[in-house]
């Protein structure tokens, strides 16, 4: 046994371990939780393996035998149809004869049939084309390959509708039997949806599982559960096993359970798995493996539910602490079908789409949420409250050893909130290491968000972020301590817009005591946003209240009154409250959402807002040109100890005399070049002199750091001026607009 805080290098664990994430998360790219596990087990010497069971649910039902299997079981059924599922059905040879290659197409596999798919005579239709020619206008001059994507993906929806309607409805590509896992405080619907009849998906389901389970023979499964959409099919694969594999042990863990069953006590829950943990998986997970090889007691387990003589315990005895980020290891993603995800177009929202299309490696750069304040968020659980950043080094270390094992270069920072100053210390590493990659995250709009550090960003391969906004309105981005203003959203959007970023932003409505006055004014807000071209992409949430958030926790403090639901031995996160200060929330939703399309797309801007809105509305109390004026605000100058970079070559120089005599002078021209284009600047001599030597010591290649003080000490010891007026000259704008930054 371990001494109490020491993680050992090897384990030597007689355990074979088989981590699974159940359908559904992603059609695009693997959910990352068993590969951070497997990472870890690697250290360990444990033998691991996994499995991402959603994907090949998917491929397996849409192929020509999977829909072969589809049809037959319909007919059996021998119920009633809808209109467009009795479409479907009577083109099913249409379907089988045309499925295996749009997949093959949506798996990047097949590019020239984008042609056939993009003729309208090669895909048979039913009700999700019937909105394609309003949709049209959206897409503007999309090019072949993007427009075949997306009516592939209307081909499958159509699928997806025709298996809800007819064999299982519960199914849904990104999600499986989401709705009964979403506030579930008892177990009793769950319970007797497990014991239903498979349907064709969960039978398909436990084939795989099986195939993975005679390949790998493992002694412990863990499912990864991040969201309600994978419960139902984790504890599908937890009762085949209990049922054909009873020597083999279950374990759960992830995201649902640790905000959702952080109270379970149903005791049935325990005929799907032995084992329930919390919070990181690391250090519990070896802490198991101790205990099934029988050199630990249960009592000393970490953050763990099982079952002991019919009562749910909560076993967390262990002494040791969590593992430290630097100690995890690199996400490996060995075993899963990387090259057979498939890249959809499921709606005209340009963040959604990088949800959905490409193949992204994703990757944390820090624990936590550095920031950790916000009242909706779930601030009291260690996911967000415990920070504990990399560094850049390391980060880059894992991007280089996933890239070499995953052939893709893209990555995808799945943070809460990226840092601004890890950010910019990861971008400065890629440019010296010279890594060719695209990556995107999610951010906080602060105001260290310079427009500098954006084009320092983007240079580094940056060509997206989202950040909250929520509110739009200043009163209640107080009230959520959100640290922003939409003044300072609007600014920080613009760097990184000029930068060729595109910016994504959370919107919220529904939030405590929020008026209709309110909603129309953050409406107004997010229509200039986007008139201003400084917001591309954006969604509206309802505002949800949770138990482990400062509101779930204390809505007193909110003003609003929580009344339920009652617990009931399972799921305890999702609230129901009553709000007597706020508007009818209800009227708002669909006019929020046709608007804020419409403004994506560059439509409807200049329509009044009550023409979005069936109910009567007040008049917005926001001045027209708000979000404008808010743009013209200087920025501020430099604080001494930012970095001063310089991202080109050093430019060639040529002196010379434009006059002859006692009134002689000597300039200096340099030339630039870079990717796109050469340019020139004259300068006076000595002062271009010290431009091209001081410009190599500014490189990310260099050693040395020169800051925005340093550089006043450098450029006036040279007995060239003011500084200052440097600094406000046109020389300065154009080195500033072709690669020089403060950061």
């Amino acid at each position: 046994m371990q001494t109490p805080t020491s993680h050992s290098a090897d384990s030597h664990s007689k355990q074979r371990v088989l981590l699974l994430t159940p359908p559904f998360t992603q059609l695009n790219t693997p959910y990352p939780a068993t590969a951070y596990l497997k990472g870890y087990l690697n250290r360990l010497g444990v033998t691991a393996h996994q499995a991402d069971l959603g994907i090949e649910v998917i491929l397996k039902l849409f192929s020509r035998a999977g829909l072969k299997d589809l049809f037959a079981a319909v007919e059996e059924l021998e119920v009633e149809v809808s209109d467009n599922s009795f479409r479907i059905n009577s083109l099913q040879e249409e379907y089988c004869n045309t499925i295996d290659a749009v997949m093959a197409f949506l798996q990047n596999k097949n590019p020239t049939l984008a042609h056939a798919i993009c003729d309208g005579t090669f895909l048979p239709e039913a009700s999700r084309f019937a909105s394609l020619e309003d949709l049209e206008w959206a897409f503007g001059t999309m090019g072949t390959q993007d427009k075949a994507r997306h009516l592939a993906t209307l081909y499958l929806e159509d699928l997806g509708d025709f298996i809800a309607e007819t064999i299982d409805p519960n199914f849904g590509f990104s999600r499986y039997a989401e709705k009964l896992g979403r506030t579930a405080s008892g177990f009793d619907e769950l319970h007797a949806a497990l014991l239903k009849t498979d349907t064709l998906i969960t039978q398909y389901l436990v084939e795989i599982l099986e195939e993975k389970i005679k390949l790998y023979q493992p002694t412990l499964v863990c499912l990864s559960v991040p969201f309600p959409g994978n419960l139902f099919g984790a504890l599908k694969c937890g009762q085949y096993i209990k049922q054909q594999h009873p020597n083999i042990k279950v374990a759960m863990g992830g995201g649902f359970p640790n905000t959702e069953l952080r109270s379970v006590s149903d005791q049935r829950v325990f005929d799907f798995v032995d084992f329930i943990s919390l919070d990181d998986g690391e250090v519990t997970l070896q802490i198991l493996l101790e205990h099934l090889d029988g050199s630990r007691s249960i009592e000393n387990l970490k953050r763990t539910f099982a079952r002991t003589v019919d009562t749910v315990v909560y076993y967390n005895g262990a002494k040791e602490t969590d593992i430290a980020q630097k100690d995890t290891g690199t996400p490996d993603y060995s075993d899963l079908l990387l090259e057979e995800y498939i890249s959809v177009i499921e709606v005209i929202n340009p963040m959604h789409r990088l949800w959905s299309d490409g193949r992204w490696n994703k990757l944390t750069l820090a624990h936590g949420c550095y920031w950790a304040r916000c009242s909706f968020c779930d601030i009291s659980l260690d996911y967000i409250k415990k920070y504990e950043p990399l560094t850049a080094q390391l980060i880059c270390d894992r991007m280089e050893e996933i890239m070499a094992q995953t052939k893709q270069n893209g990555f995808h920072f799945v943070d809460e909130a990226a840092p601004p100053n890890l950010l910019r210390e990861v971008a400065l590493e890629i440019l010296r290491r010279k890594l060719v990659v695209v990556w995107w995250t999610n951010i906080r709009f602060e105001k260290h968000f310079t427009a500098d550090l954006s084009r320092l960003l983007k240079a580094s391969g940056c060509i997206a972020v989202a950040g909250g906004l929520e509110v739009a309105s200043d009163r209640l981005l107080f009230m959520m301590k959100k640290g922003v203003t939409v003044a300072q959203v609007a600014n920080v959007a613009k760097g990184f817009t000029d930068a060729g970023i595109m910016v994504h932003a959370y919107l919220m409505y529904g939030f405590p005591t929020q008026t209709a006055q309110e909603t129309v004014d953050s409406l107004e807000m997010v229509r200039q946003l986007f008139a201003n071209n400084v917001l591309q992409s954006g969604f509206w949430h309802r505002f949800a209240m949770t138990s482990h958030s400062p509101v779930g926790l204390h809505p007193e403090q909110f003003e609003v009154n929580k009344y339920g639901p009652d617990f009931d031995g399972f799921a305890d996160n999702d609230l129901f409250f009553e709000d007597p200060k706020g508007a009818d929330h209800d009227i708002f939703a669909e006019g929020l959402r046709v608007s804020l399309f419409n403004y994506m797309h560059g439509a409807g801007l200049d329509m009044p807002l009550h023409k979005w809105f069936e109910d009567r509305i007040p008049k917005t109390s926001i001045a027209p040109n708000y979000i404008e004026t808010c743009l013209r605000e200087p920025s501020a100058t430099p604080k001494p100890n930012a970095r001063v970079v310089w991202l080109r070559h050093t430019p060639s120089i040529e002196l010379f005399s434009p006059k002859k005599g006692k009134d002689q002078i000597v300039l200096a021209e340099l030339s630039f070049f870079d990717k796109k284009k050469d340019w020139n600047l004259q300068v006076m001599g000595n002062v271009g002199e010290w431009i091209v030597e001081t410009l190599p010591r500014l490189s990310v290649n260099t050693e040395e750091i020169v800051t925005f003080g340093a550089l006043k000490t450098l450029y006036e010891s040279a007995n060239l001026g003011s500084f200052e007026d440097f600094y406000r000259s046109k020389i300065w704008a154009q080195l500033q607009e072709n690669g020089l930054l403060v950061v």
